[in-house]
């Protein structure tokens, strides 16, 4: 029977009138007086997203996130700290964590066309839809078009060789993690320091990513015997 709440009035708890704790959340951040033209503008913040994610992981329902994503992502105001861009890549990912590739390219073909700043080139997850796809081809140009502008960044090479290891393709996967390995290790000086700007104090070397370590394992693992680097002599 229904239920009735002290002042009388009558209540249910029917799924309708549920609200997903990620829709409270995101009802009160970034509105309120000074942060646009009406106090309903929302501004998107990371905050925002992680919130959305961290309910699609806790419920199963990554298609939802996602439809949410894009949904803020269309009418909410970009900001420095999380722009456009970042919000697509976010919508892609929970599309592909829904087993929806199609959808998913799609959303990383538009992070791409508003060329905004992200924590990932959307290509490297373009590829990995595409392969979802069957569609190989397209997704190796991707990575051939990353590979020929000679990437800077070892998060970006630990992703692609994870995604090549996925693939077996573990010759790749693996000069994939050889160059990220020596990003890593060519930010040292000529003294074993560091370079760094004035005013900054010099820290130690970065360590590969632990994806790259992994990736490295799991390719030189898998290669036939004359692949592999043999131990130098004299050495235990």
């Amino acid at each position: 029977m229904p239920c009735v709440a002290a002042s009388g009035t009558r209540w249910s708890v029917r799924a309708d009138n549920v609200v997903s704790p990620y829709l409270e959340f995101v009802r009160g951040v970034g509105r309120g007086p000074g942060l646009g033209t009406s106090p309903d503008v929302v501004m998107l913040t990371r905050d925002m997203f992680d919130a959305i994610e961290f309910d699609a992981a806790a419920s199963g329902d990554h298609r939802t996130a996602a439809e949410h994503m894009i949904s803020l992502a269309a009418t909410g105001t970009q900001t420095e700290e999380f722009p456009r861009s970042e919000a697509l890549l976010r919508a892609g990912e929970q599309w592909l964590l829904a087993d929806e590739p199609a959808a998913a390219a799609q959303e990383f073909r538009q992070a791409l066309a508003d060329g905004g700043a992200a924590f990932v080139d959307p290509r490297v997850p373009l590829a990995r839809a595409l392969f979802m796809m069957d569609k190989p081809d397209e997704a190796d140009v991707l990575i051939e078009q990353i590979e020929q502008e000679k990437p800077d960044d070892p998060r970006l090479c630990d992703l692609v060789a994870e995604l090549l290891v996925e693939r077996s393709d573990l010759q790749g996967a693996l000069r994939w993690a050889t160059t990220g390995v020596g990003l890593c290790l060519g930010r040292l000086g000529p003294a074993g320091i560091r370079t760094h700007r004035p005013g900054l104090r010099p820290s130690r070397p970065s360590s590969p990513p632990t994806g790259i370590r992994r990736a490295t394992a799991a390719a030189l693992a898998a290669l036939p015997d004359p692949h592999r680097p043999r131990p130098a002599r004299g050495r235990l």
